[in-house]
């Protein structure tokens, strides 16, 4: 069956309450069975009013005994005793259904989330290598919109359990009332259910057309708002919006398509299932009219089936169309197969005297190109360590190793005498603060961007990280200072200023190891020379690593490690890779005698 896929796949998410499910379908069933009993009897109450109750109570045992529950009551109370009691069931049914409702409803919102929660979670913990390889706008989607739709599949189908017990138990009083009105009638629901299974035999599919048009849809407006700038720099605002109303079209169609079949349910299973009253009460009434109580109340007990059974027909089509939702939540939750950066378990307290790279390679992926081959250096405590080389021959990677953003794929990383794995991954990560040329601004308040760094931060400390970092002078001249809200990604502020800030959030982490990644690439000379004046208190008893274009700015490092395609090929200090006269030697006076960057 198709619906099992989906089925099976939410099978882990009932078992985060495994109580609420069962006293939802309990509380379903005694409501069914509350408005099955006041329903049937009505046929003591129509026999009491035409008088003919032992000649109909001969031919039905179910009748008889219901008439036997009121038979030592006076007539002249007996119709208000029935009725009293018809009332009394239709009361209790609702209170039962309005508290099966009401738990549904709060066990429905808790999964929905818990899924939300789980995902981000996910998110969060899975490693850097798997996000880099998947679309933004489809995580964004699968977090936003497919995690509703599961918390709405498993409404769907938790409403097919209710469905199915209610059918059963309306279907035994159909039976106690005539069984060969049952059995036909069974014929032909089942008849119906194949027409319209028949009719939305489509429905899986265009339900995965539906996620794949959603996803695509999130990934163009995620890259529309990132690239807002770029759009209207090279005047391709006609060409991004014919791009995102083809999109846009693509989750028009499949969800009206989708629509289309889902609705063709309701008026199909409403016309067979008419169709199917107005013959049984034909046939019923032309054999004997003497049974008119049992038969009426058997059309009833039918008619209110039929919803029932029209509401299964439509759930299943609900969770085949969901499928697809559920299915691409659940394998992201899913953790086998996927990349994870696990924390080691020795405390780390603080570096002592070295990081040490040993015969380091990485590389992204199995298939490709190491990144980076053989790499071996170390990083002193309290110095700093600048690394040097052509873009894209391994140093921002190597930094990202020693983040642990990564794990390397060859040799190791040792901090004092422990490799860096062993070493629990907060306590490291805590010690650390980096600053790179892809600065990332929170859409809050300046305060809350530089107090980012230290969560307990007061104010006091947050201005004196910001007049550290030169940022305080032109945070003062902002419309409501230190609260003045940023924008998306800082959109408000330039380049510099954003860099400024995200330095300011790293003086106030107060770090034992600063990491530089082109930390001022985006200032200008005047706003470089005064962070650099602020470098040289903030690296006092500290250890730095830096990776720059501009020699400028590492000329005074104590340790320089040239990276040349992925490997060491020259390391010392400014004077030492001079007089080698090699990469260093020649970068060096490319950016002096022609006056360009590095």
């Amino acid at each position: 069956m198709k619906e099992a896929k989906a089925i099976k796949a939410l099978l882990p998410l009932v078992k985060i309450y495994p109580w609420a499910i069962p006293v939802v379908i309990v509380l379903g069933i005694l409501s069914s069975l509350s408005e099955g009993l006041g329903i049937s009897l009505f046929i003591p109450l129509l026999q009491n009013w035409q008088q003919t109750s032992s000649q109909v109570s001969n031919n039905n045992f179910f009748a008889s005994w219901l008439n036997s529950i009121f038979g030592n009551i006076s007539d002249s109370q007996r119709l208000l005793i029935i009725a009293v009691c018809i009332l009394g069931s239709v009361l209790l049914k609702n209170c039962l259904s309005y508290i099966g409702n009401a738990l549904f409803s709060w066990f429905n919102s808790q999964i929905g989330h818990r899924l939300r929660c789980n995902v981000f979670k996910q998110l969060l913990s899975v490693s850097y290598s798997f996000l880099e390889v998947q679309e933004s706008g489809k995580l964004m989607n699968t977090l936003a919109t497919e995690t509703w739709r599961t918390s709405q599949a498993l409404s769907v189908l938790i409403s097919m359990i209710i469905n199915i017990c209610t059918i059963s138990i309306f279907t035994v009083f159909l039976l106690l009332l005539s069984w060969q009105l049952t059995g036909l009638v069974a014929i032909c629901m089942i008849l119906i259910s194949l027409v319209i299974q028949f009719a939305t035999r489509q429905v899986e599919r265009l339900g995965k057309q539906a996620v794949k048009a959603n996803s695509h849809l999130a990934n163009q407006m995620w890259e529309g708002f990132g690239g807002m700038k770029v759009i209207r720099a090279f005047g391709r605002e006609s060409y991004e919006q014919h791009r995102f109303e083809r999109a846009s079209e693509g989750v028009r169609a499949s969800f009206f398509k989708l629509d289309l079949l889902s609705g063709i349910v309701n008026p199909l299973s409403e016309i067979l299932s008419v169709v199917l009253l107005l013959c049984i009460l034909t046939v019923s009434l032309v054999g004997s009219a003497a049974n008119l109580p049992t038969i009426l109340t058997f059309i009833f007990i039918l008619y209110r089936l039929q919803p029932q059974a029209k509401q299964l027909d439509g759930a299943r089509v609900s969770l085949v169309s969901l499928t697809s939702s559920v299915q691409d939540v659940m394998s992201l939750l899913d953790r086998t197969g996927k990349p994870y950066i696990h924390s080691g378990h020795i405390p780390f307290k603080g570096l002592k005297q070295k990081i040490t790279l040993s015969s380091v390679d990485f590389s992204y992926a199995p298939t490709e190109k190491s990144a980076l081959r053989d790499v071996s250096f170390v990083i002193a405590q309290g110095k700093t360590t600048a690394l040097v080389g052509p873009s894209g021959d391994g140093k921002s990677t190597l930094i990202d190793l020693i983040f642990r953003l990564y794990d390397v794929t060859g040799g190791e990383i040792y901090v004092d005498d422990y490799s860096l794995e062993d070493l629990n991954l907060v306590d490291w990560r805590s010690r650390i603060a980096i600053v790179s040329q892809d600065v990332h601004v929170f859409s809050t308040t300046i305060r809350d961007n530089i107090a980012y760094g230290c969560l307990e931060a007061t104010t006091s400390e947050i201005i004196a990280a910001a007049k550290l970092a030169h940022a305080d002078e032109f945070i003062q001249k902002l419309p409501q200072g230190y609260d003045t809200q940023v924008g998306d990604r800082g959109v408000r502020l330039s380049g510099g200023q954003r860099q400024r800030l995200a330095f300011a959030r790293a003086v106030i982490r107060d770090p034992e190891i600063l990491i530089l990644d082109e930390a001022t690439n985006s200032l200008d000379s005047i706003s470089e020379n005064l962070i650099q004046e602020a470098l040289k208190t903030l690296s006092q008893n500290r250890t730095v690593i830096m990776i720059a274009h501009r020699l400028s700015t590492i000329e005074a490092a104590d340790h320089i490690v040239v990276i040349e395609q992925g490997k060491v090929v020259e390391q010392g200090n400014s004077e030492q890779l001079l007089q080698m006269n090699g990469l260093f030697a020649k970068l060096y006076r490319l950016q002096y005698s022609r006056n360009i960057e590095i």
